[in-house]
């Protein structure tokens, strides 16, 4: 990986730290369910009338659609809304990396080696630790809510690898098509149309309006399409071992952000947790290289599939 791509990737963990100071942003104003189904709509639109449909079955397409964009950020932004911290919510969502790996194993049968497991069960005791001190201020159930996010964001992994596009963006840009009718039914079940016609209404004319909307563009613009189509890019060009690494960065970043902007601070233990979970989080994606063969022995390759970011 070349200087040039290592900074196109450090940009990438920027952008992504910093979407979640977008997103508290937003949600100062926007209900939860209404917010993520404005940004999918606003995301969708424009994908379907300039970006070419991806090679893909429309069940992986919609799999993906209702794993990475709809529950992930359903379970996700109520979390945040009801008091989950920014930066904690973006080291908790890492624990997507341990759940594809086990659904990965489950359901489609993959081979693990031993370091895949140590980091999965030491992934696993940092949110457990991260759990219980939550607890002990009974504040656990935005963890658990984030927990969930990053389940579902594992579901929408294995959908993505199913998919195994030939254009990895043009399947995040169509995967926007899925989320906006359940966020809004979502919407309208558990906000009422009062609360979402109240924030559209008063978007334009206060201050807190204003930076939601703000907030919505960078989310959008920088957050998704930015950040999603460099980290494409990244991944088309350099093994995937290279670039998917420096996603454990982006708790890091987010941490910083909510501390700096937000007036976050987060207890030394829930940080010391956090850091076993970044630790197995690396340790678990390891992959133990197979034995050297002379080349007239060597079998062909099998294209390694590896979780979307």
């Amino acid at each position: 990986m070349n200087a040039p791509d290592r900074s196109l990737a450090l940009l990438v963990v920027l952008l992504w730290g910093l979407n979640f100071i977008a997103i508290d942003i937003g949600l100062q104003h926007f209900p939860p369910m209404l917010f993520a189904a404005v940004r999918f709509t606003l995301i969708a639109v424009p994908t379907v009338l300039l970006v070419p449909f991806p090679d893909v079955e429309w069940r992986w397409l919609i799999g993906y659609g209702l794993g990475y964009g709809t529950l992930q950020f359903a379970f996700l932004f109520v979390a945040l809304d009801i008091g989950m911290p920014t930066g904690l919510a973006s080291l908790v969502l890492q624990a997507s990396a341990p759940f594809t790996v086990v659904l990965g194993v489950v359901l489609l049968r993959e081979r693990t080696n031993p370091l895949q497991v140590a980091g999965i069960v030491i992934a696993v005791l940092g949110m457990v630790a991260i759990g219980w001190s939550r607890a002990q201020s009974a504040a656990l159930l935005p963890v658990l809510l984030t927990v969930l996010g990053a389940l579902s964001w594992a579901v929408g992994n294995l959908c993505n690898r199913r998919a195994n596009p030939s254009n990895p963006l043009h399947l995040t840009l169509w995967m926007s098509i899925v989320p906006p009718l359940p966020m809004f039914a979502l919407s309208l079940l558990t906000e009422g149309p009062q609360a979402g016609w109240q924030a559209v209404s008063t978007a334009f004319s206060s201050t807190e309006g204003w930076m939601a909307l703000g907030a919505l563009v960078y989310v959008i613009l920088l957050g998704t399409i930015g950040g999603a189509g460099i980290w494409a890019v990244l991944m088309g060009r350099n093994p995937a071992g290279s670039v998917a690494p420096f996603s454990l960065l982006v708790p890091v970043v987010g941490i910083t952000a909510a501390w700096l902007v937000l007036g976050e601070r987060p207890e030394p233990f829930e940080l010391a947790a956090g850091a076993v979970v970044v630790f197995g989080v690396l340790l678990g994606s390891v992959r133990r290289r197979p034995a050297e063969v002379p080349a007239a022995e060597a079998p062909a390759a099998e294209p390694v599939l590896t979780p979307s970011r």
